[in-house]
C-alpha cells in the first residue's frame, strides 16, 4: 500500500503544480504514431518541423510514406536527426500498419491491447517506449509509457532500484493505478515535464514539487536524497 500511495501522491504534486499537460500533441492518431518514431533522441520542437515538412508535401498518410523514396523522405525528416534511420523506422511502422490494418488506424485500436503491444515490437526500430506511447495516446489503451525521466523519478524516491528494467517499472505504474487511459497519458506526460525541469541529471531538489516526497513516505532523511540523486 506505500507504494501504491506513494505513486498516487506523486501524481497529485505534480498535477498541482504542472496542470493538464494535454498530450499528445497531434491532429490526428496516425500523426500521433509518425511523431512517436521521431521524437526518439530528439527534442519535441525538432519533430513538430519534420511533421510540418510532410504536411506541407501532402505525405502524412501511409499510402503517401510508403510511396516517397527513401531518399526524399530522409530529407524531409532532418530536422528530427537520426533522419535516415528514422525514415526507414517511419516506413517499417506504415508498411505493417497496412499489411495488418490496412493503414487504418481505428481498425487498429480494435484490436486486443496484448496482440496490439506484440505487433508494434514485431516492427524493427520500435522498441517499448515507442508502442506504449502509440497504443497509450493513438489506440487509447491502458498502457503506462515509460522513459528515463520516469525512471530517475522512482529510482530517487526509492520506488525501484538500479537494476530496474522497462516492464518492471511498467508493471509498477499498472498494478498500482486504475487502468485510465488519461490517467496514464497525463501520469506520463507530467513526469516528463518534471524531468525536464527538475529531475535533471544534476537534480534541482530544492525547486521540485516533489521534494519532502522521499522523508514524508519512506522515512528517510533530505540529504538522503540529495545522495541518492547525485550518484
Amino acid at each position: 500500500m506505500k507504494t501504491q500511495t506513494t505513486i498516487r501522491r506523486i501524481y497529485e504534486l505534480l498535477e498541482a503544480a504542472f496542470g493538464p499537460q494535454h498530450w499528445w500533441p497531434a491532429d490526428s492518431a496516425f500523426e500521433m504514431m509518425v511523431g512517436a518514431v521521431l521524437t526518439q533522441n530528439t527534442s519535441w520542437k525538432n519533430v513538430e518541423k519534420a511533421i510540418a515538412n510532410l504536411k506541407s508535401r501532402g505525405l502524412l498518410s501511409p499510402p503517401h510514406l510508403r510511396a516517397t523514396p527513401p531518399d526524399e523522405l530522409a530529407s524531409l525528416l532532418r530536422p528530427a536527426g537520426y533522419f535516415r534511420v528514422k525514415a526507414k523506422r517511419l516506413v517499417n511502422l506504415v508498411e505493417w500498419l497496412l499489411r495488418e490494418y490496412a493503414g487504418d488506424v481505428v481498425r487498429m485500436s480494435r484490436a486486443p491491447l496484448a496482440d496490439l503491444r506484440e505487433g508494434l515490437l514485431s516492427v524493427k526500430g520500435v522498441g517499448p517506449e515507442t508502442a506504449d506511447s502509440i497504443l497509450l495516446y493513438a489506440a487509447r489503451k491502458p498502457t503506462f509509457v515509460v522513459d528515463t525521466y520516469t525512471y530517475r523519478v522512482l529510482l530517487r524516491h526509492g520506488l525501484v532500484d538500479e537494476s530496474a528494467g522497462y516492464e518492471e517499472i511498467r508493471e509498477l505504474f499498472e498494478s498500482n493505478l486504475p487502468a485510465d487511459v488519461t490517467l496514464f497519458g497525463e501520469f506520463h506526460a507530467l513526469l516528463v515535464a518534471v524531468g525536464k525541469k527538475f529531475c535533471r541529471k544534476i537534480p534541482r531538489c530544492g525547486e521540485c514539487p516533489l521534494r519532502g516526497l522521499l522523508e514524508h513516505d519512506a522515512g528517510q532523511s533530505a540529504h538522503g536524497l540529495r545522495h541518492s540523486g547525485s550518484s
